[in-house]
């Protein structure tokens, strides 16, 4: 689930998401990730927010392909590590600054 690009003669398109990997799986990953945004929970605090802000900012199947996408990482890292999933490692107090800021000298 990441996405495409064709670039030629220094121009770079985007295109959609990837067709490799597991068909079913990326499947799976987005109707969970259409569920959770439908109805959320209060368990997935980092999660819940983290998805709002990119659901205001673009269209409802962009967002839930990011969210598939950062869903499979997490479960990758859990599989992988043989950890327990920790939702308080998403949660940030403030978002950070994309782009050039200037501060005061």
């Amino acid at each position: 689930m990441v996405p495409r690009e064709s670039s030629t003669g220094g121009k770079q398109k985007l295109l959609g998401i990837s067709k490799r990997g597991n068909p079913y799986l990326r499947k799976l990953f987005i109707q969970g990730a259409r569920a959770v945004m439908l109805r959320g929970t209060k368990q997935s605090i980092g999660l819940r927010t983290w998805i709002e802000n990119i659901a205001l900012r673009k269209h409802h199947n962009v967002a839930a392909v990011a969210l598939a996408n950062k869903m499979a990482r997490i479960a990758w890292v859990v599989l992988s590590k043989g950890e327990a999933y920790r939702p308080a490692l998403l949660v940030d107090e403030e978002p950070k600054p994309r782009g050039l800021h200037m501060t005061p000298a």
